[in-house]
């Protein structure tokens, strides 16, 4: 009986899919942006998503990707970190924190006094 149960275990141990890939990491950032079209903006099938660094932990994944347009490649783009865990044999993005992992924007900065702006220039720091 206890043959049987090792066996057994070596079996399912076997046919779990071994996840901790990039290509995986990236199918997963892929998903959850295409999901969120409304709120992001972005239409992913005209993006670029690279993977910059991946790094895993049993079942998380923490990921940053680089994320810009097909149509104007080395025009730049954005970085987001994410991060993943594991759900059966896939990865899925852990809902909360910053959105898309962005960092928030800043306030804005008045120039310092008596500098001048050039001339048609908003003021800086004042809404």
């Amino acid at each position: 009986m206890k043959r049987y149960l090792a066996l057994l275990a070596l079996v399912l141990a076997a046919c779990s899919k071994n996840i901790q890939t990039q290509e995986a990491v990236r199918s997963a950032v892929i998903e959850y942006l295409t999901a969120r079209a409304a709120q992001t903006g972005l239409a992913m099938n005209s993006m670029q998503v690279d993977i910059a660094s991946t790094t895993f932990e049993k079942d998380t994944a923490r990921v940053t990707v680089s994320i810009s347009p097909k149509s104007s490649p080395g025009a730049g783009g954005m970085q987001m970190t994410y991060n993943l865990d594991r759900k059966g044999d896939k990865w899925v993005v852990r809902p909360g924190g910053t959105p898309h992992g962005m960092i928030a924007p800043q306030s804005p900065v008045a120039a310092p006094p008596g500098e001048n702006l050039p001339p048609g220039h908003p003021p800086i720091g004042k809404q």
